[in-house]
């Protein structure tokens, strides 16, 4: 508290507020009844010279950054004999970073065209692939290979319509498809490979869930890919499953209920929830999963205009589930313990979901959402339908906000790197809520201290894997395995941004009954790969063992037809 007392009189009335926020928060587990670790907070980096809007994880462990490009200087400068010349000036500021975790070392990088509010995946050689934009960046296609001295890659003219706001998902082909944007009510391929690549497709059901000609509420539509390979998309209140290779709608699901919008400004969160993969029998055959979306947080469809007025609506604890792939689909549908807008839902390497970031209030947009989340939640969703209130677990909380602009991501280590939050038009430091050029990690509970953690050894055949191929993972860990609760999972690294985890997919592998010791001591889980581009489209992902509900670090593993 020392420091608090030498602040200047501006600052003291916002520390006392954000100590308030955490006692309260600290005393809402307490009555909750939470479990004795519910992780802890770690500031990684005062300042990487930008606020981190988007964000995405390369193979290479490192982490790329940006912002968007037209609001005047940044907290960090390009080299010397980079900067940007514009038609009166130069831009000598960097908008964009790599970020090393290991390290915490920060490389400025260039971006010549304006990225606010763009969308992006990883293609299937992991080259970041981001479209999209602001003004002069709206058509662009912009490219970062996983290499050391990399820079970004533009192609001026890679996209067919402009799009702001819109939405990528890697596809069973490895093509991306890109979804909707301000009053784009279609969807194109990129990159741009065949005939059928060279044109837009019309999609009328991004018109229709536009309400109100004031706030669209479904800008930055959820993609989600289904088992089946068709494309589920979400957008407001409702969801559609798409047939994006003959343009055709193939199903239309229920109004998810509540009265309640979803989609930015009114920004919730999705995910698709862990596919699980199992073998029928000895031979390999499995069977197709269920694909199931979830869906939490948002706000009532007229937020946003009354938050512009001064009204700041509190937010909704509703969260939905629906099996897409289900007959005659039904939401099921729970609360959570916060209410919260702009929150990010990040799948963790155990099948559980971290909800994190967001307010209680408002909505997305500059200034316009009030009382920060600051406590992340986790979701179990296997825990059983008559008990679903111990379903969500209210975690130790950070004390920096993280509101409009802000991001998260899961890291190799089983962390979750948080960074971003500027609901200002500039950098403002005296704001409300001033911008942030911090970077923090989480530490979920499953990196307590006192638990032995499984260490993967080795991958065979290798760090290739092809469809359906055996797979063998040798494991260390101190003390007794408990084969009962040996599992393996497989993580597709997200693109995040504006509370969207873009092309976020977790699969439970099929591993045989069993754990084997090794002449060397250690330990041998024998399986397969996914058996389908549909399941697992081909790229790079994250490999996790999971023993007694404690991940391993992850392992790299790049899935193709070979």
């Amino acid at each position: 508290m020392a420091h608090y007392f030498a602040m200047s009189k501006a600052m003291k009335p916002k520390i006392f507020v954000f100590l308030l926020l955490v006692s309260c928060s600290s005393l809402f587990n307490l009555a909750l009844g939470a479990q004795s670790y519910q992780g802890k907070w770690k500031l990684l980096k005062r300042s990487i010279g930008v606020s981190a809007m988007h964000m995405a994880l390369l193979p290479n462990e490192r982490i790329v950054i940006f912002d968007r490009t037209d609001f005047g200087p940044s907290n960090i400068t390009l080299p010397q004999g980079k900067c940007i010349k514009e038609l009166q000036s130069s831009d000598c500021y960097a908008h964009s970073v790599e970020f090393n975790p290991a390290t915490r070392v920060v490389r400025p990088l260039t971006i010549l065209s304006d990225t606010w509010c763009s969308s992006g995946a990883l293609s299937q050689d992991g080259t970041l692939v981001q479209s999209g934009g602001y003004r002069l960046g709206e058509k662009v296609v912009r490219f970062f290979k996983p290499c050391m001295d990399c820079d970004w890659e533009e192609d001026q003219n890679g996209l067919l319509s402009p799009r702001w706001y819109a939405s990528n998902q890697v596809l069973p082909d490895g093509k991306i498809i890109v979804v909707g944007g301000r009053y784009q009510f279609t969807y194109e391929f990129i990159p741009k490979a065949s005939s059928s690549d060279q044109r837009v497709y019309q999609l009328s059901f991004l018109k229709e869930t536009r309400y109100s000609p004031l706030v669209p509420n479904n800008l930055y539509p959820f993609l989600h890919l289904s088992t089946d390979g068709n494309l589920f998309i979400f957008a407001n209140d409702r969801g559609i499953l798409l047939d994006y290779v003959n343009n055709k709608v193939i199903r239309s699901y229920p109004v998810m209920p509540g009265s309640v919008s979803h989609n930015y400004p009114s920004t919730g969160s999705s995910v698709l929830l862990p596919l699980k993969l199992f073998s029928t029998d000895n031979d390999n055959n499995t069977s197709t999963p269920d694909a199931e979306v979830l869906i939490c947080g948002g706000t009532p469809p007229d937020s946003n205009e009354k938050a512009n007025v001064g009204i700041f609506v509190p937010a909704s604890k509703s969260c939905g589930r629906l099996i897409i792939t289900a007959a005659s689909p039904k939401w099921e549908m729970e609360e959570m313990p916060i209410s919260r807008v702009m929150g990010d839902m990040i799948m963790l390497p155990t099948g559980d979901v971290l909800i994190i970031n967001g307010a209680a209030k408002g909505t997305a947009g500059w200034g316009v959402a009030r009382d920060p989340v600051l406590n992340p939640v986790l979701y179990h969703p296997d825990t059983p339908n008559s008990d679903k209130i111990t379903r969500f677990e209210v975690l130790t909380p950070s004390m920096i906000p993280r509101l409009y602009h802000s991001t998260a991501h899961l890291i190799s280590d089983g962390r979750v790197l948080v960074g971003g939050s500027n609901p200002n038009m500039n950098y403002n430091f005296s704001a409300l809520y001033p911008t942030e050029l911090s970077l923090e990690a989480f530490y979920p509970p499953y990196l307590s201290p006192t638990k032995p953690r499984p260490s993967i050894i080795a991958v065979k055949p290798g760090l290739k894997l092809g469809y359906k191929q055996k797979v063998s993972l040798e494991f260390t860990l101190k003390g007794n395995v408990n084969q009962a609760d040996i599992f393996v999972t497989m993580v597709a690294p997200s693109f995040t941004t504006h509370s969207i985890a873009m092309n976020q997919r977790l699969l439970v592998l099929a591993f045989n009954d069993g754990v084997k010791k090794t002449p060397s001591g250690n330990y041998l889980v024998e399986g397969y790969a996914p058996e389908t581009a549909a399941l697992a489209p081909p790229g790079y992902y994250q490999l996790f063992l999971v023993h007694d509900a404690i991940p391993s670090r992850g392992t790299w593993v790049h899935i193709k037809e070979y």
